[in-house]
């Protein structure tokens, strides 16, 4: 397969390729004091070479998006060879290379100032060359020829490094996006596998304790492992494709059922309220990590998941009690992995999150969003 160049190298190419061109066909006029002497021409050949050397230098720099080490001395350089030639031969000489000078000065200097000296350039040129040559040949090539070059230089620049900066903002948003992407696989295992596998964990425990005193109570434990297990790997393929709709009432059903089924009692109490999907989504994986932590981090014996409309939001609100006391003063806020995830989530979803204990003995997350 053919790859295909880059827009910003295509760019730099066709830049370097149209100045070429244009300082070789302005070179080939200097040369052409060759008719009027082996002497003039020997002189104008060297002058060009000065003039093309340096206006190649600061193009060169120019096209990387930066000034020359030497700046602004190689600018300063170009100009007295651009109008050396004035006192060393005859007809207005430096008109061949004033308009290399003014790309040089639109592209290195601030657009007022360089469009002021272009002006400045026309204006002499137009002067020393009234009485040597015919006025509409005046007019028609060297005085109009100074602010066209001029203009197509700065415009080549100004392209070649436009696509740079444009190649280079693609891929940092690329790069952005791959990162945002591994993020959501991460919090999505991480939220989503964290509440399965802790099923998966309480559920294995209690079918063992209960195998040898009560094998049809442990069955239906092993039952229910498996079940979860299978809703663990529908979540790890829901990542994988990037599916992730959720319904709130579903995930408060589940949580119960699994709260329920791990001894802690659990009270539901929903707004009937039509959120949008960004909002519901966004509770909805609060419920799943908040129920998560309390069989986690817990020893809970009663869970209550409430939500609650007003002023345009929703509010969910889940508290448990069995919390073990820590050794030091706790720090409100989101904290952990997991519940910085939710606070991402819900400020993705134009909303706040908050989880801390409440000093009875108790822990509340709560997550606010906009109904």
């Amino acid at each position: 397969m053919l790859s295909t160049p880059a827009p910003s190298v295509t760019a730099r190419r066709l830049a370097i390729v149209l100045i070429t061109a244009v300082s070789v066909a302005y070179t080939v006029i200097a040369l052409m004091y060759f008719r009027w002497g082996a002497g003039f021409g020997v002189v104008s050949a060297l002058i060009m070479l000065a003039v093309v050397g340096t206006h190649h230098l600061n193009m060169r720099a120019a096209l990387r998006g930066e000034r020359s080490a030497r700046f602004p001395l190689l600018v300063v350089l170009q100009a007295v060879a651009t109008y050396l030639p004035d006192f060393l031969l005859p007809g207005g000489a430096s008109a061949v290379a004033t308009p290399m000078l003014a790309g040089t000065l639109l592209v290195f200097l601030p657009l007022g100032w360089g469009c002021a000296l272009v002006g400045a350039a026309m204006a002499y040129e137009g002067f020393i060359l009234w009485g040597g040559l015919d006025f509409a040949v005046v007019t028609a090539f060297y005085v109009v020829s100074v602010p066209t070059t001029g203009a197509m230089t700065y415009a080549l620049v100004r392209l070649a490094r436009t696509a740079e900066e444009l190649a280079r903002a693609r891929e940092e948003l690329a790069d952005a996006a791959v990162l945002k992407e591994r993020l959501r696989i991460s919090r999505d295992l991480h939220d989503g596998l964290g509440r399965s596998l802790t099923a998966i964990a309480l559920k294995g425990d209690l079918a063992t304790r209960l195998l040898d005193r009560d094998p049809g109570s442990a069955r239906t434990e092993m039952g229910d492992l498996v079940r979860v297990a299978r809703e663990a790997a529908q979540d790890v393929r829901r990542v994988a494709r990037g599916y992730r709709a959720m319904s709130l009432a579903g995930e408060v059903d589940r949580a119960a059922a699994l709260l329920e089924s791990s001894g802690v009692s659990c009270q539901a109490h929903l707004a009937a309220v039509t959120l949008p999907r960004p909002s519901e989504e966004a509770l909805a994986w609060g419920v799943r990590e908040a129920v998560t932590n309390v069989l986690r981090h817990s020893r809970a014996t009663v869970c209550t998941i409430t939500t609650s409309t007003g002023d345009g939001r929703a509010r969910l609100e889940i508290a448990n009690d069995g919390v073990p006391p820590e050794p030091g003063p706790a720090e409100p806020g989101p904290a952990g992995g997991g519940l910085t995830g939710l606070a991402e989530r819900a400020a993705q979803a134009g909303g706040s999150c908050a989880a801390a204990p409440t000093g009875d003995g108790g822990f509340l997350l709560a997550m606010e969003v906009p109904a």
